[in-house]
């Protein structure tokens, strides 16, 4: 059974959106291999919003405030998956953090793993009150779908 993350993580006022944009682009290469390594991972994005824009998509003129948002499916329960976050993408999160709202304060993540989880959980839209839950069109684990 999966499990959604809707992570929404405000940036600091005044960062420039396209350099949160330039260092994920130069994250791609580990980000794959990580996520792939992980093996419990169905889905996983990254974007941009720009929550002045009435469709919240970033434009050259937008104004801001902007949110870094990073939406999973994944297996098995929060606290393992914030594991697997620490111990294969840590390093990124490292770098994006920088450019969030109280980031700062769980950086380096290995050394905040309590803190880390904590902030993930209050920034998550899909452990809030009014979530409606994840539909499923089939109820297997990514290595269940892997093994075929």
């Amino acid at each position: 059974m999966a499990n959604p993350l809707t992570l929404l993580m405000p940036l600091i006022p005044g960062t420039n959106p396209l350099e949160v944009a330039k260092a994920l682009e130069g994250f791609q290469p580990q980000l794959q291999a990580a996520l792939t390594s992980i093996g419990t991972v169905h889905y996983a994005r990254f974007l941009i919003m720009d929550t002045s824009a009435p469709n919240l998509q970033p434009s050259p003129t937008g104004k801001g405030p902007y949110v870094l948002a990073v939406i999973t499916e994944y297996d098995g329960s929060f606290q393992a998956y914030i594991g697997d976050f620490v111990a294969q993408v840590g390093n990124i999160f490292d770098a994006l953090l920088q450019f969030v709202v109280g980031g700062k304060a769980v950086t380096p993540v290995a050394d905040n793993t309590t803190a880390f989880g904590a902030f993930i959980a209050a920034n998550d839209l899909s452990q809030q009150p009014g979530s409606q839950g994840l539909y499923e069109a089939y109820p297997l684990t990514v290595q269940q779908v892997l093994a075929g």
